[in-house]
């Protein structure tokens, strides 16, 4: 992994800081996805601390799994999404990432504390941890406040370790990303479907078929 490039936000103690230094300051929150009880520690300067946040509810309940294979949660602060897949299908290999170190030691602990065994999680900026992998499906809850520039490389550097026709499923603020988001998701993926919308969240998928057609010019 490289270790010394420079990360594209702020260093500020936020939930998106690679190392926050604010009092940890321990939470417990319960949620019910799918009939199954899920239990996450979680900490102060990692996103949502109180509650799961209505994006990423939205993404719980509406995403895409393949039936086998990889799927990575990119962002995975202390773990809910990635958990909560991993628990649908035991078939899945699960990776989650994050910048944060806090959120990803509360990941691990998470993996623990819900009994998953097909889950692991893995520290570094945006791609980089798993840059050696290659994925049948991408979650994100992409950082907003880490700024644009951000969540246009979660989205634009996603098909260099996806598979061909693997989903890219990303929950976005529909005030913010209405416009923009599916522009970037057609310009990337040569496609964009809304695949879920409430309380101002929309879910958008796109297909990755840019690899299928360079698959398909080697043949």
């Amino acid at each position: 992994m490289t270790k010394n490039k420079k990360e594209p936000f702020s260093s500020g103690d936020h939930y998106f800081s690679s190392s926050p230094q604010s009092e940890a300051n321990y939470g417990l929150v319960r949620a019910r996805f799918f009939g199954k009880n899920f239990e996450f520690i979680t900490a102060a300067s990692v996103f949502s601390k109180r509650r799961i946040d209505t994006g990423t509810q939205l993404l719980i309940e509406n995403m895409i799994l393949p039936k086998t294979g990889s799927v990575l949660d990119i962002g995975c602060g202390y773990g809910a999404v990635g958990i909560t897949a991993a628990t649908l299908n035991s078939k899945l290999q699960i990776y989650m990432s994050d910048v944060n170190t806090r959120a990803v030691r509360l990941a691990k602990k998470n993996v623990e504390r819900n009994r998953v065994f097909n889950a692991q999680v893995r520290c570094g900026c945006l791609y980089e941890p798993v840059e050696d992998l290659k994925f049948d499906c991408i979650l994100s809850n992409p950082p907003v406040s880490a700024g644009m520039e951000t969540v246009k490389a979660i989205i634009t550097e996603a098909p260099k370790i996806m598979h061909p026709e693997a989903n890219f499923e990303m929950v976005i603020r529909s005030k913010i990303g209405a416009k923009l988001f599916p522009t970037l998701f057609t310009e990337t993926f040569g496609n964009c479907t809304v695949t879920a919308r409430e309380s101002g969240f929309r879910i958008l998928l796109g297909k990755n078929t840019c690899n299928t057609k360079d698959e398909e010019g080697k043949l």
